[in-house]
């Protein structure tokens, strides 16, 4: 069995503050993967016996970034996605192993008044292209804050937020041509219909109290892997950032 774990941190030096070293060692993972990590390299320095580190830093300081942390050496690493205009902000690792890819990924924000949905529209074919031709060479198996609520069950509010960033008719189209080209959400395959499992809580109006939330952060698996799912999870009583971590226990 493999346990991988996907965490947005947002700022991982402020989440090393509320307990992320506690649930890093608890939960023992075989891979675990941040996303907004917002660091610069050298400045932190993580001590971390028995893991591999790989790091992404956006060329913007403060800002995005990712983190993967793997008890076995892969075979491989890259950075990015391949793209010029799609790697200045450090928003995708990709991990070779013998039976897989694994792969954390930041999804871009279509941010307030949907000022770069453009933009996100161009990150979504291009990240999909760049997923199905790593799957001609091995499965893939996708990790990360992807930015968008997939169906009405996956936030609490659907009907006030319909054309916010995270949940706009064109994000969730992109999300279903993913699932589509031959991608498993592993939380829906176990659990299709349930409600009030979200993954990120606004910071206003005592949302995470309420649980008022969005899932938003997802383990993505080649649907060639299906029959070595053995679990997902959502660890919602973990804190140290308006994200909760995701995991997902697979066969080896």
């Amino acid at each position: 069995m493999k346990k991988l774990i996907s965490w947005n941190v947002n700022g991982l030096r402020a989440c090393m503050e509320k307990g992320f070293l506690t649930f890093f060692h608890e939960i023992d993972a075989d891979i675990f993967c941040l996303q907004e990590t917002k660091l610069q390299q050298g400045q932190i320095a993580l001590d971390l016996p028995g893991y591999h580190q790989y790091w992404n830093y956006a060329e913007k300081k403060g800002y995005s970034g990712t983190a993967v942390f793997s008890k076995e050496e892969p075979l491989s690493v890259s950075y990015g996605i391949g793209m010029e205009k799609h790697d200045h902000e450090g928003r995708v690792i990709t991990l070779e192993f013998d039976s897989f890819y694994m792969i954390t990924v930041y999804t871009p924000n279509s941010q307030d008044e949907l000022k770069r949905l453009d933009y996100r529209m161009e990150w979504e074919d291009d990240f999909r292209i760049f997923l199905k031709k790593l799957e001609e060479n091995k499965p893939v198996i996708l990790c990360g804050d992807l930015n968008v609520a997939h169906r009405e069950i996956d936030l609490k509010n659907p009907k006030t937020n319909r054309k916010n960033a995270g949940f706009t008719d064109q994000e969730r189209d992109k999300m279903t041509i993913l699932l589509e080209s031959g991608f498993t959400d592993t939380f829906r395959y176990f659990y299709p219909d349930l409600e009030g499992a979200y993954s990120w809580w606004s910071y206003r109006f005592k949302a995470r109290e309420k649980n008022a939330g969005w899932r938003i952060d997802y383990f993505l698996s080649s649907e060639s892997l299906d029959n070595s799912l053995r679990e997902a999870l959502i660890y919602k009583d973990v804190f140290g950032s308006d994200h909760c971590p995701v995991g997902l226990i697979i066969e080896d």
